[in-house]
């Protein structure tokens, strides 16, 4: 029997789940605009064991989202994951908060064929973090930052391309035609992890913690500091 504990830290949903066999038993998460994630990430881990009546040292791995996102939230996601796998000798899952968010669409949605997955974590201002996922969740390219606006066409030899994510809301008003469906599925969850990552602990497909760092895409460039009145 596999115990897996997912994180998931990388938008603004900080998101923690334990996994039996690939079923979650426990599921803390909680969204907020003030990315919550250094004071909640542990007490969630916690109440996550308390409530399935289970120990840490019982754990069989740890996964997390390794991004792209919030670059706060996947340092503090990936070194609480790394942490734990270091401190019980266990071994280390990830999955990019993009594939995650592909296949908890279509564990709930039959997609056809020719249609196409668009999942879309906000990258500030008009850019979004993307690619695109045919119908089995494979990815058809790298994932990219990409600009949205006026004249962007997206696959246009698919009839359908089903949009998710929070950066899918800003596109609203660009993308409009009737090719593109909205999803109102907004964030990576820990729950979506879990089945991923037992699929990858029973391929034994592990990461090595020495070098594993979070898929940022791109560079960090801190915000000017606000005046003060």
């Amino acid at each position: 029997m596999a115990l897996i504990l997912s994180i998931e830290t990388s938008t603004k949903n900080c998101s923690v789940a334990l996994a039996e066999n690939g079923k979650v038993v426990s599921l803390k998460e909680e969204t907020s605009d003030k990315y919550i994630h250094s004071e909640k990430l542990h007490l969630f881990i916690q109440e996550c064991m308390t409530k399935a009546g289970r120990e840490l040292k019982e754990l069989s791995a740890v996964a997390v989202g390794k991004g792209p996102g919030s670059y706060t939230g996947l340092r503090i996601g990936v070194s609480a994951a790394k942490g734990l796998c270091y401190a019980l000798s266990i071994p280390l899952i990830s999955e990019d908060g993009l594939t995650i968010l592909a296949k908890d669409l279509l564990s709930k949605n039959e997609i056809a064929e020719n249609e196409l997955i668009m999942p879309m974590i906000d990258a500030r201002r008009m850019e979004v973090y993307t690619t695109g996922f045919d119908a089995q969740g494979s990815a058809l390219n790298p994932i990219e930052a990409m600009v949205i606006e006026e004249g962007t066409s997206l696959y246009p030899s698919h009839s359908k391309i089903h949009l998710l994510g929070d950066g899918s809301s800003k596109c609203r008003d660009v993308l409009s035609d009737a090719r593109y469906v909205y999803h109102n599925l907004e964030y990576p969850s820990a729950a979506a992890l879990a089945p991923i990552a037992q699929a990858k602990f029973e391929n034994e497909d592990f990461e090595d913690m020495a070098y594993f760092e979070p898929f940022y895409l791109k560079d960090f460039i801190a915000g000017k500091p606000k005046k003060l009145l």
